[in-house]
């Protein structure tokens, strides 16, 4: 019997590395490939600099030839540009707080990726994330589960999964902890073993988002802060600089804790209130993907997280119209943030996910 075919998203870093090594272990015929994203002038870092994504890409070809396996170098800036970029400034231009690696998943690494190693012949590919994927006889479909390390849970983000993408891919670190893949890495000599996890977006290396939507769209005008009575405040910067839920770096003074409640894009007005005026109580997503589910008939009861690394809060999902969903927590729920993704749980099972209106 042929051996398997996977194409292992080799980001450089130790995960999707040890990723590899274990695939090879279990028998698969592997091969790597690494997603080139951006040049370094597309993100306004200069060229003498060092860029991520091309040490990304050396790290991945220097582990690949220690695992006696081949490499590739898929060109995706032009959909990185559409589907990340061009969403992430759009997103915040229209008051929202995006979450790019979301997006990048859905059209990049599971997207766009999986399509080319189909088309190259792979049965799967497979990555370096922390979650685990299982096949439910009673339903026959596809579950995303939790990472047994909850600390280094990724599903949140991988919420977008379709069946086939899960039908089609592999997450060798899914019963693993971070402890276990360095240890694993150095071991094998692999070149990135101690490779410090990334933080931050990786098109804005620095974490100035403001600086590179500015540079991107131009500069944003001056507005009025008001509380969500209408009293005048001060006057902010451009809305593009705050975030639901923001307290610090407002530029204000009040006798009470101000947070940043909303923005009002019309009237381009910064909304703040105090800590009781920040909770919500329901929430409306738009886009949903449902994975253990194939439709939301009535009112179907579980968890919902609305940002990464955040705990999941007990509540009631009710479907609407144009794949839409409206979450009641039991619950008064912070900082709901527009444009962020809300994830749906039934324990560690991922019931499914959208993006919050």
């Amino acid at each position: 019997m042929d051996k398997k075919k996977v194409l292992v998203a080799m980001s450089g870093g130790v995960d999707s590395s040890v990723a590899v090594k274990l695939l090879l272990e279990q028998g698969y015929d592997a091969a790597g490939a690494t997603m080139h994203l951006y040049n370094n002038e597309d993100i306004g870092v200069e060229r003498s600099k060092t860029c991520c994504s091309l040490s990304d890409v050396e790290d991945a070809k220097y582990v690949a030839l220690k695992l006696g396996i081949d490499h590739h170098v898929f060109n995706m800036s032009a959909d990185f540009k559409r589907f990340v970029i061009d969403d992430f400034v759009e997103t915040y231009l229209h008051g929202g707080t995006p979450n790019p690696c979301i997006e990048c998943n859905k059209h990049l690494k599971f997207g766009s990726f999986l399509d080319r190693a189909q088309l190259l012949g792979y049965d799967y590919i497979a990555t370096g994330h922390y979650v685990r994927r299982e096949f439910d006889e009673n339903t026959g479909r596809w579950l995303l589960l939790r990472s047994a390390d909850r600390a280094k849970d990724q599903s949140y983000v991988l919420y977008g999964m379709t069946q086939h993408q899960l039908a089609h891919t592999l997450f060798p670190l899914s019963g693993m902890n971070k402890e276990e893949i360095r240890r694993i890495a150095q071991d094998n000599g692999l070149v990135n073993a101690a490779k410090p996890d990334s933080q931050d977006i990786c098109f804005i290396p620095d974490g100035d988002y403001a600086r590179f939507i500015t540079e991107t769209a131009g500069e944003q005008p001056h507005g009025d802060i008001r509380l969500t009575d209408g009293r005048l405040l001060g006057e902010h910067k451009g809305l593009i600089h705050y975030t639901v839920g923001q307290r610090k770096g407002i530029g204000i003074s009040y006798s009470l804790p101000l947070f940043v409640i909303g923005k009002d894009m019309p009237s381009n007005t910064l909304i703040m209130g105090t800590a009781p005026e920040l909770a919500r109580s329901s929430l409306t997503a738009r886009d949903v993907n449902l994975i253990s589910l194939e439709s939301l008939e009535g009112e179907y009861r579980c968890t919902a997280q609305t940002r990464y690394h955040q705990k999941d809060v007990p509540c009631t999902l009710t479907p609407l119209d144009g794949g839409r969903v409206r979450a009641d927590f039991d619950a008064p729920h912070r900082a709901i943030s527009p444009g962020q993704a809300v994830v749906f749980y039934s324990g560690d099972v991922v019931v499914g996910g959208g993006t919050i209106e």
